[in-house]
C-alpha cells in the first residue's frame, strides 16, 4: 500500500461518484463495526446520495487513496469478469433436466485451524472422516462419477452451463414448472484449489490464450463434445449451492461480504491481500479493448481463482450482455484501495 494522491488517480474526476455510493453504503453497513471504519462510516449517513459534489467531498476528506503494488513490485494485474447467469430448471429431474445442483453433501467437515494456528486465519480445510482420519473430500470427478441421490437441490438442462454456474459462484434458475426464478447462491466448496479450464485447453494446444475466452470455451465443447467432462475434471473444485428468493430482480447476488453485489461497482479480490468491503479505485480497460474503464468499485467478494494483490474480478451484473462482456473480459489494470485517513 503507497500512499498517493486523488490527482494521481486516472480518470477520478470524471467518475459519476453517486453510482457507487449505493454499493458503498451496503460495505458500510458491515464496515462499521470495525474501529478503524465506525466514524467514516457514520458520516457517510448524513451524505445525500443525489449530491455528487458532497459525496466527492466525503471521499476526499475522510479517505485516502493508497495504491497496491504486488510483491514482486508490479504495479499492474489481472482484471477478469464475472456475471449471474439464468439457467433453466426443474425441481424433478426428467426430461430435458438430467444435470444436478447439489446442496452441501451432510459428510462434508470444515475444520478452521486460525485458533491454533493464527497465522492461517480465513484458510479453512474441507474434509470427510474416514474411519479416525479427515480426509480430503471427492474432487469434481469423483463426485460427477459417483451417486449423489438426495443431495440434488434442482436439476438444470445443460451441463456446460452448470460449470459456469459454479464458476462464478450464483446465479439465477427459471423452474419450468412455475414459470418463477429463484436464486442459487454459492453455500460451499470441496476443498479442492479451482483451475482453470481455459489454461488447461491452452496448455493442450487446443486454444490460444487469446480464444480461452468463456465464449472460445464453449465453442470448444461444442466442437468437442466427447471430451466436455474431461475437461471439466481439470477442475477438481465443485461449488454446492443453497436455494433463496428472489423478491426483487434487480438486486444483486450476495457477495462474501455478506452484501449484494452492484453491478458494474462491485468487485471480488484476494481477501488475503486487500480489505474486504474497501473501496478500491480501479483503473483498467474495456472487454477486448483500449478504452479506459475507471471507476469506484467496492471490495465485496472473493472467488477462488482471485489470488494476488492486483488480481480483481469485475461484476457485470446480470443479463446477456453482463454474460458477453464477463466472458470477454481479460485486462491489465491498477489498484488504489481508499482507507480512512488518520486525523
Amino acid at each position: 500500500m503507497v500512499p498517493a494522491t486523488y490527482a494521481a488517480l486516472p480518470g477520478w474526476e470524471k467518475d459519476d461518484l453517486r453510482a457507487a455510493w449505493p454499493a458503498f453504503t451496503a460495505s458500510c453497513s458491515v464496515l462499521i463495526r470495525q474501529a478503524a471504519w465506525k466514524e467514516v462510516c457514520t458520516i457517510a449517513r448524513s451524505v445525500s446520495a443525489s449530491d455528487e459534489k458532497a459525496i466527492r467531498n466525503f471521499f476526499q476528506t475522510f479517505l485516502e487513496p493508497n495504491q497496491v503494488i504486488a510483491p514482486d513490485g508490479a504495479s499492474d494485474g489481472l482484471v477478469t469478469g464475472y456475471y449471474e447467469p439464468l439457467l433453466h430448471g426443474s425441481r424433478k429431474k426428467g426430461g430435458p433436466y438430467q444435470t444436478p445442483l447439489y446442496k452441501v453433501p451432510d459428510d462434508m467437515v470444515t475444520i478452521d485451524l486460525a485458533s491454533v494456528y493464527p497465522e492461517l486465519k480465513g484458510m479453512r480445510l474441507r474434509g470427510k472422516v474416514v474411519g479416525k482420519k479427515v480426509v480430503p473430500y471427492s474432487t469434481r470427478a469423483d463426485i460427477e462419477s459417483s451417486s449423489f441421490a438426495g443431495k440434488e437441490l434442482l436439476w438444470v438442462d445443460d451441463p456446460v452451463e452448470s460449470f459456469f454456474l459454479q464458476v462464478q459462484g450464483s446465479g439465477r434458475v427459471q423452474l419450468s414448472e412455475t414459470g418463477e426464478t429463484v436464486r442459487v447462491a454459492y453455500a460451499d466448496q470441496n476443498g479442492h484449489p479451482y483451475k482453470s479450464i481455459g489454461k488447461y485447453l491452452v496448455e493442450k494446444g487446443e486454444l490460444t490464450v487469446e480464444q480461452a475466452s468463456a465464449q472460445g470455451i464453449k465453442a470448444w465443447i461444442a466442437g468437442h463434445p466427447t471430451r466436455m467432462q474431461e475437461l471439466f475434471n481439470a477442475n477438481p473444485s465443485y461449488v454446492f449451492f443453497k436455494e433463496e428468493r428472489l423478491p426483487d430482480p434487480k438486486v444483486g447476488p450476495k457477495g462474501s461480504l455478506g452484501v449484494p453485489l452492484t453491478p458494474q461497482r462491485s468487485i471480488a479480490i484476494d481477501a488475503t491481500q486487500l480489505p474486504q468491503g474497501a473501496p478500491v479505485f480501479l483503473s483498467t480497460t474495456q472487454p477486448n479493448s483500449d478504452i479506459p474503464l475507471q471507476r469506484l468499485v467496492m471490495a465485496q467478494d472473493t472467488g477462488g481463482a482471485i489470488r494476488g494483490a492486483i488480481r480483481v474480478d469485475y461484476f457485470f451484473g446480470f443479463g446477456a450482455d453482463a454474460a458477453e462482456n464477463a466472458g470477454r473480459m481479460k485486462q491489465r489494470g491498477n489498484v488504489w484501495v481508499l482507507l480512512p485517513k488518520k486525523f
